[in-house]
């Protein structure tokens, strides 16, 4: 398959209420969108990179040049007929996985579309809908914190993560458990704990969480493999696993008890779904992790999340949670039983509100065969 036209978006949308990590605080959602053009079809993908080099050293600008200077060249020189001759037309760029994601992405959008299939079919997915959670950034107290949780819980929300970092922990995790002893309850350190921290970290014990995410360094393998042991509590790895290997390293070394799939992280949906059934095989639980994607991103989430192996709730809430306008026309909305509900028109099966991303695009740029 050729193709016929490629388009760059810089898109910038506001969030509803700014969102907090141990690390960094966001207030709007900046990235790079794809819209790929062949024949009558028109498909799309999201860069999950942000403007900000905080959880990845990609962002909006770098996700813009290896499109724009390396993989977009490749493409449009191309004749395409699956992902897996995407990925090997870019085997010889190293890293990058985000952009190389967003570009794979608007590939299984198309590809599903040419195939008269949906994504979650082409991806080997199942069900009518995912199991969710929402994600709860750090507030300025305590108090507040159990107010934020108690609205989602009243949205229909059924399991809470609490983003933490030290000093902001022990006390605000054992404050929603003892308001909710029953509520699937996880936490993410985001990568600002150290080893030395574990008697800390051993203290989360006592909530019956369903994980830890991510404590220690952000590339680190071998300390998790050395705290895993000093707790009762799974840890889950995300940041640390990039690609299958890394998921065979962290389980070979028992670093962690269950794995984070981003797509974005790990170079995309074909990788992911490797991970998934490395883990599968194993009896290793995943999950979806999001990047507080637009609803294009959302939608991929939630067919690569329809796979057998994502047994706990992912972090692809309903739009509102993040936009009070998303960018598709039939936004992603909660279901009484907390999950999202799978599209089930060809290919991603959303469609764009060219008027939204008119209204949030800072720049564009169209590219075409020579």
């Amino acid at each position: 398959m050729h193709l016929d036209q490629i388009t760059l978006y810089h898109i910038r949308m506001p969030y509803v209420v700014p969102f907090q990590t141990s690390r960094w605080v966001e207030t709007d959602r900046e990235c790079v969108l794809i819209r790929l053009r062949s024949n009558s079809l028109t498909a799309w993908g999201e860069c999950t990179a942000t403007q900000h080099c905080a959880y990845s050293y990609e962002t909006t600008k770098t996700n813009w040049h290896i499109l724009e200077d390396f993989i977009i060249p490749i493409l449009l020189a191309s004749d395409l007929e699956d992902i897996a001759s995407y990925r090997a037309a870019i085997a010889h760029l190293t890293g990058h996985p985000m952009a190389k994601a967003g570009m794979e992405m608007a590939l299984w959008d198309l590809f599903a579309q040419r195939e008269g299939v949906t994504l979650q079919r082409m991806l080997g997915g199942r069900g009518e809908r995912v199991k969710v959670g929402v994600s709860v950034g750090i507030q300025p107290t305590t108090d507040r914190l159990l107010e934020v949780v108690e609205d989602y819980l009243s949205q229909g929300y059924q399991r809470i993560k609490l983003k933490i970092k030290p000093g902001r922990d022990v006390v605000d995790t054992a404050a929603v458990r003892r308001c909710y002893p029953d509520l699937l309850l996880q936490v993410d350190g985001n990568s600002v704990y150290r080893l030395e921290d574990a008697s800390l970290l051993r203290a989360l014990d006592d909530f019956n969480l369903l994980l830890i995410e991510q404590p220690l360094g952000e590339d680190d393998i071998i300390d998790h493999a050395k705290l895993q042991p000093q707790l009762k509590t799974p840890l889950c790895l995300d940041e640390s696993i990039l690609s299958v290997t890394h998921a065979r390293w962290a389980l070979e070394l028992g670093a962690c008890r269950v794995i984070n799939i981003k797509p974005g992280r790990v170079g995309g949906m074909y990788e992911g779904r490797l991970i998934h059934n490395y883990c599968l095989e194993r009896g290793i639980p995943v999950w979806m992790g999001g990047m507080l994607e637009t609803g294009i991103g959302r939608a991929a989430n939630v067919a690569l999340a329809s796979l057998p192996g994502f047994t706990l709730p992912g972090d692809i809430s309903a739009s509102a949670r993040y936009y009070a306008e998303d960018l598709i026309e039939e936004p992603f909305t909660l279901n009484p039983d907390s999950t999202l509900s799978i599209p089930k028109v060809p290919g991603l099966g959303v469609k764009v509100r060219i008027d939204m991303l008119t209204q949030y695009t800072l720049h564009s740029q169209e590219y075409f065969p020579a």
